[in-house]
């Protein structure tokens, strides 16, 4: 019954990853749309959120909220970078490696005080945040930033239901481990593809 719901649960993950459609026109759909579906359209992107919060629900306590919290407001930080100009060296490579430390994170279910946590998601986020600045288009600033500290939250939000969902299972560690491991796989993928 594990076996068969650990293959489950990772098929399901790395379906639910794959992009669903091109990113939206602001003209077209409205900034705060097209902000809120950004993240929702690159692999990269939703690999991290979900494992973000899968790593929250494994710390437990504060960092459940810290954790994501974190992100979302240094993901931010690195928009605004972006938006005034200033430059931040290696956003793609960084963004590829938080994929891969966040997977083995999870997979290891490293254990680490909740400001820690938060600390290295931020690091990351800041590249994200950054890489999202680079990508506005023609979108208003303000919605689209709105829109995708949005959809963030969501992809968190929804790492962690899925960390507590597996958690009230027997031999859940397996479960997310496995997770963890398919999220830095397909991070080191992307990497070697991209």
């Amino acid at each position: 019954m594990t076996r068969r719901f650990l293959a489950a649960a990772v098929a399901a993950f790395a379906l639910s990853a794959a992009p669903a459609f091109a990113h939206l026109d602001p003209s077209e759909h409205g900034s705060m749309m097209a902000g809120i579906t950004h993240p929702l359209t690159g692999l990269d992107h939703v690999l991290v959120m979900v494992a973000v919060g899968l790593w929250a629900a494994q710390l437990g306590g504060r960092a459940r909220l810290a954790v994501p919290a974190a992100f979302v407001v240094t993901m931010g930080l690195g928009f605004a970078l972006a938006l005034s100009g200033l430059p931040l060296p290696f956003v793609e490579p960084a963004i590829l490696a938080s994929i891969v430390a966040l997977g083995l994170l999870v997979a290891m279910a490293v254990r680490m005080p909740a400001a820690a946590g938060a600390g290295v998601v931020g690091l990351f986020a800041l590249f994200h945040g950054y890489a999202h600045g680079g990508e506005i288009g023609a979108a208003s600033a303000l919605p689209f930033g709105l829109g995708f500290a949005l959809s963030t939250a969501a992809l968190h939000a929804a790492g962690i239901g899925l960390g507590m969902f597996i958690g009230r299972l027997g031999n859940s560690g397996i479960v997310s481990r496995a997770l963890g491991v398919a999220t830095a796989v397909a991070g080191a993928a992307l990497i070697v593809t991209g």
